[in-house]
Order: C-alpha cells, then sequence, then structure tokens
C-alpha cells in the first residue's frame, strides 16, 4: 500500500493528532501556508460550507478535472474524496497531490473491486468500457473512457450506434443515460449509498406539502425517483437549472453541500433538501466528504501529508481514458 489513511498517519505521526491552539487563525494560515507551497486548494460542491467557501475553485467532477489539468501549482490539495485527488494526480504525475483524509473514499467507486470487475469486462471481449469518474484509478485503467454525469449522454453518444458498451460502476446513471440514448448498455451493479437513500414516499409528500416547488434531481438517483423529478442534471446543470429558473422553490435530491451554493447563487429563493429514507435525518450527507474538516485541510497543508501515490503503471493506463473524455469535453 503506498498512501497512509489519516488513522495510519495519526498514529505513525504523532504530529497528525496534536490538538490546534485556538488562538490560530485557521482561514489566514491556510492562505499563508498555499503562498508559501505555491499550492491551490480544488473544493467539491458536497463539501461543507465553510470549506466550499475557502476552496480556490469550487466545482464538480468535470470541472475540477478540467482545472487539475490546467493547475500551475507546485502542490494540489483536493478537498473531496479520494477518487478525485487520484484523478488529480493522474493529471499532474510531477506535482504533489494532497488531501485531508485519506479516509474519504466513496462508496460508489468502492462497490466496483478492479479484479472483480476484470473477470465481469472478460465475459464482454467485444464491449467497449465506459465508467463514470467515481472510480478508482484501477477502474480507470481497465476503460476506455471516462465520463461525468455533465458529460455522459454526449459521450455515450460518439459510439457507432453498433458498438456494444459497458457502463461501470453506477447502474443508475447507466440506466438513465440507457432511457435518454436508446442504448441497451451492459450494467454494472454499483451506486452510491446517497443517491440511494431517498424516500420517494416522503419526497412525493414533501412534493404535496409544497405545490409551487420544482423538484430536481441527479441522476444517481433511483429510477422511481428521477421519474417524478421536474429536472434532472449534474450537480452543475442542477445549479444553472435554479439559477436561469422563473420558480422561487427547489425540492433538491443530491448531496445537500450543494444547497450552499444555490443559496450564495440565488438567495431570495428556497431550497428544501430532499428527505431520505432515515426519517431522523432532513436530507442526504455523504459520510465520506464530512470527513473533510477545515483543522484537517490546514494540518495536510502544513505537513503535506497525506499524500496520493499511484503506481507508474496504473497511472498511465488510467490517463488515456480520462483525457480522452477532457477531449471529448
Amino acid at each position: 500500500m503506498l498512501e497512509e489513511s489519516y488513522d495510519q498517519l495519526i498514529k505513525l505521526h504523532g504530529y497528525v493528532n496534536k490538538p490546534i491552539a485556538p488562538a490560530i487563525d485557521l482561514y489566514r494560515e491556510i492562505q499563508k501556508l498555499k503562498v508559501e507551497k505555491n499550492a491551490v486548494i480544488l473544493g467539491h460542491y458536497y463539501i461543507t460550507a465553510e470549506l466550499q467557501d475557502i476552496s480556490d475553485f469550487l466545482g464538480d467532477s468535470l470541472a475540477l478535472a478540467q482545472q487539475a489539468q490546467k493547475t500551475e501549482a507546485d502542490m494540489i490539495l483536493f478537498v473531496g474524496v479520494h477518487f478525485m485527488g487520484e484523478t488529480a494526480k493522474i493529471l499532474n504525475p510531477n506535482k504533489k497531490v494532497i488531501v485531508p483524509d485519506m479516509n474519504a473514499g466513496c462508496s460508489l467507486a468502492e462497490s466496483a473491486p478492479a479484479d472483480k470487475f476484470q473477470i465481469f469486462k472478460d465475459q464482454y471481449p467485444d464491449h467497449k468500457i465506459i465508467s463514470y469518474i467515481n472510480c478508482s484509478a484501477e477502474i480507470k485503467a481497465l476503460s476506455d473512457v471516462i465520463v461525468t454525469s455533465s458529460n455522459a449522454v454526449k459521450i455515450v453518444e460518439s459510439f457507432p450506434k453498433d458498438q456494444p458498451l459497458i457502463f461501470a460502476p453506477d447502474k443508475n446513471l447507466g440506466n438513465y443515460i440507457n432511457s435518454i440514448t436508446g442504448r441497451e448498455m451492459v450494467l454494472w451493479d454499483g451506486a452510491c449509498m446517497v443517491h440511494e437513500k431517498y424516500s420517494l414516499e416522503k419526497i412525493v409528500a414533501l412534493m404535496d406539502e409544497h405545490p409551487q416547488a420544482v423538484f430536481i434531481a441527479h441522476p444517481e438517483c433511483e429510477q422511481p425517483v428521477l421519474l417524478v423529478a421536474d429536472f434532472i442534471g449534474s450537480t452543475t446543470a442542477l445549479l444553472n437549472y435554479v439559477e436561469k429558473s422563473d420558480k422561487n422553490k427547489f425540492i433538491v435530491a443530491t448531496e445537500s453541500g450543494i444547497l450552499h451554493q444555490m443559496q450564495k447563487n440565488c438567495p431570495s429563493k428556497i431550497f428544501i433538501a430532499a428527505p431520505s429514507i432515515d426519517s431522523t435525518c432532513g436530507c442526504n450527507d455523504c459520510s465520506f466528504m464530512k470527513l473533510n474538516t477545515l483543522q484537517k485541510l490546514y494540518l495536510a497543508l502544513k505537513y503535506e501529508r497525506p499524500e496520493i501515490l499511484l503506481e507508474p503503471d496504473i497511472l498511465e493506463k488510467a490517463k488515456i481514458p480520462i483525457l480522452r473524455m477532457l477531449e471529448l469535453s
């Protein structure tokens, strides 16, 4: 194992577990360290509000991949989940890529182990492999092209109609793309735990309670939820939709972190997080995204750990389908 988890860092490097003095202004220290180390902070829409606000660049998976490709910083601090840091490293093999917490994984990425996917792939030798960016570097290395929820339909339609395709790892996004394109892609049986926890019954009840609200959803949601949605789109598409819409109230079915940017961009509008199956929670949070904290971000910059490291052969193989995606995007 090339990388150290946050727990391992605590055990092996005592500094990580040292309390931060209350007098330290973390915002000021982070800005100072960024300048000293020529570092850039890339953040995803699903992290906490304070981390979104301190990021130099905020975006969805496609925008962050594009930003990672063109950054001139010597160091990239990626505030998101593990596969996002890997993508930045793949596109910047000579730069140091660090993350606040190596334990910030992804249930969707973990649903596709590379060894099992290789066996699955071998059953369809004439199929091209299209993989959603929410996957490990190893899965990317086994793929022909990577897609995001922003560009998936466009890239799928770039293949000839008679070309058989495999889509991995998100079956819900794959089903949605099949319904839009008329394809019959073979789907890997994976899903995001956040987008699978929405309660259709509670959403319908909420829609009845707020009849003027527009229900918008991310395509990683299950099909029954998507069928009642007024608009379906990637995180960026959802953001653009609410900004341009003449409606004032929205029920939003994706990770609740996005509501911070929606409220910042549209302060006069009302946003309601779609309810989850768990009756104790009124919204859906990604527990992995929420492992990122301001304190961990500061420590990562200060000590330049934990660092994303990849085996050279995986890095080279994984880069090819990502670059294909960026060319098509």
